[in-house]
């Protein structure tokens, strides 16, 4: 976690994600770069920091606007959090593209971003960025939905699939929980279609933990309906202050066949959800 960003869009969950990527900056003594994309449907660019080649006048005269705008904005974030120091990226075009090119252009090892979630039709036409860049970023991703009551990570629940690639997902969750002193509960998720007894998988969870040399935890089995709900349900049960859980990242007619419990997780839950895409 040494270089966290945090893109923002100065609505009040990027700064409720802010407010928490800056707690975790201080208390980790990160690097912190706030990105900003005003956005503009006439390009999905990544590289309009330059001048810019627009239509007409009026459309230039607008986006000039929009860019002082953002440098005020961005300057009222810089006073509030003048203790370290945040570095800042202004672009224009579609924010995923640029979010993702800013990822691949720099050393980002860590995200924190707001999302309000969706629902319904909502979720399944459109989706939302930060559901976006949990599916494609090859860093950990943490969503925030709602303005933290504490900047402490001391119960985080981890749902292992009890697959072989736990063990790199679980790397960067042992670097949280000695910034925070954490205590991690693995848990595997049983359902009606994919049930195991607890004598065959609390051994397996164990297993899981010592071949990744962790320590502080517990492992646990919880039954619900499905993996999201399970998920969910067990973090609320236990009053845990994070959800980890690592995603195939799948895309195409794969992601809208089997969809993503990552991303539904990261869409319906309501404390922070960290992510880590693994190669499939």
């Amino acid at each position: 976690m040494k270089n966290i960003l945090v893109p923002t869009d100065f609505s009040e969950q990027a700064d409720n994600a802010l407010e928490v990527a800056y707690n975790i900056a201080k208390k980790a003594n990160s690097e912190l770069t706030l990105l900003h994309v005003i956005e503009d449907t006439t390009v999905t660019s990544v590289h309009y920091t330059a001048d810019l080649e627009l239509s007409n006048m009026e459309n230039k005269l607008f986006m000039v606007r929009m860019v002082q705008k953002a440098k005020k904005d961005i300057a009222a974030l810089n006073d509030k959090y003048s203790d370290i120091e945040i570095k800042t990226q202004i672009r224009i075009g579609n924010p995923y593209h640029n979010i993702k090119d800013y990822i691949s252009e720099s050393a980002v090892d860590f995200i924190v971003m707001g999302t309000k979630g969706s629902t319904g039709l909502e979720e399944f036409l459109i989706g939302s960025n930060a559901e976006k860049v949990v599916r494609h970023a090859k860093c950990p991703v943490l969503t925030i939905h709602k303005k933290a009551d504490k900047f402490d990570f001391k119960d985080i629940v981890y749902a292992s699939g009890l697959e072989l690639k736990d063990e790199y997902c679980i790397t960067i969750l042992k670097q949280i929980q000695d910034v925070y002193d954490a205590k991690i509960h693995l848990v595997r998720i049983n359902t009606p279609n994919n049930f195991e007894s607890d004598r065959t998988s609390l051994p397996a969870l164990k297993k899981v933990a010592e071949k990744c040399g962790l320590s502080n935890y517990d492992v646990h089995v919880f039954n619900e309906a499905s993996e999201e709900e399970g998920i969910i349900y067990f973090a609320e049960h236990i009053n845990a202050d994070m959800i980890a859980m690592a995603t195939h990242g799948r895309t195409g007619l794969a992601h809208l066949l089997t969809g993503s419990i990552a991303e539904d997780v990261v869409n319906h839950a309501k404390r922070p959800v960290l992510t880590y895409v693994i190669d499939q």
